[in-house]
């Protein structure tokens, strides 16, 4: 997919996963990508693979969670490329997965603080630089938990998160529509990705109901999880020219997951 020549991308959490794919993508179609996560090995292999493919990337540390972090996240962008035209607030944790009863405040606390409070700071601190290049395009890495299922038992913290990710989207169309900015999300399914790696279960089963789902509950691939290419690929298009009118968009990446669960 072409059409970023030229244009600057922030992603976060581009160490791994859907994060990782996103950024290969965007260079691909184009764009210079600041890669960027607190795993400072992580995101230097990122952006090394890019420039070994032809693509222009460096790496970057920060906590989306850390507001003085974030800021100077964005004045580093800005003095070293000129400019920033997209942004793909991708960082995130599954966190603990525990019935209501048994879910510490902390562990509620600190999923709202990565997920929600770090989506809130990533836009925060860019929204100005966007509009200062022009406009641009956001896109928020949501779920299908919380926005069209919700059958993953235990996962209330995560899932209102998810939810909540989508609000400030369909909120913040409107809001940034004036300053030509647009903002969607995506609501990616099982998606192979080393995000259970964050993921703390916890006697989840004891707030799941028993269901029994049909064989290859993910319809369109006979029950395989999809890539995180795939997720990346539509990231790509909502950030292009191509998708110039839509904002304020859920995306659900599922094949068809969600419709049958």
């Amino acid at each position: 997919m072409a059409g970023l020549t030229n244009k600057v991308a922030l992603v976060t959490g581009a160490g791994s996963g859907i994060g990782k794919a996103t950024a290969l993508a965007l260079a691909e179609a184009g764009a210079t990508v600041v890669a960027m996560s607190r795993t400072a090995e992580e995101v230097e292999a990122t952006a090394a693979e890019i420039v070994q493919q032809g693509g222009k990337a460096v790496a970057a540390t920060a906590d989306i969670t850390d507001d003085a972090g974030m800021r100077k996240l964005i004045e580093r962008i800005e003095a070293e490329h000129g400019r920033l035209d997209i942004v793909v607030a991708n960082a995130g944790i599954n966190g603990v997965w525990a019935p209501i009863d048994e879910l510490t405040p902390k562990e509620w606390d600190q999923t709202m603080t990565v997920n929600l409070k770090g989506t809130y700071l990533t836009i925060h601190h860019a929204v100005s630089a966007l509009e200062r290049a022009g406009g641009g395009a956001i896109v928020v890495v949501s779920s299908i938990n919380g926005t069209r299922t919700f059958t993953s038992p235990g996962a209330t913290a995560y899932s209102a998160t998810k939810a909540g990710q989508l609000a400030m989207v369909q909120q913040l169309s409107l809001e940034l529509g004036k300053r030509n900015i647009r903002i969607n999300a995506v609501c990616p399914g099982a998606i192979e990705s080393d995000i259970d790696d964050n993921t703390e279960h916890r006697n989840s089963e004891k707030s799941g109901i028993a269901v029994d789902f049909p064989d290859g509950d993910i319809p369109l691939t006979d029950g395989e999880s999809g890539q995180a290419r795939d997720v990346a690929d539509v990231i790509t298009f909502l950030v292009s020219d191509g998708a110039r009118h839509v904002t304020g968009s859920p995306v659900w990446i599922d094949g068809g997951q969600s419709l049958l669960r």
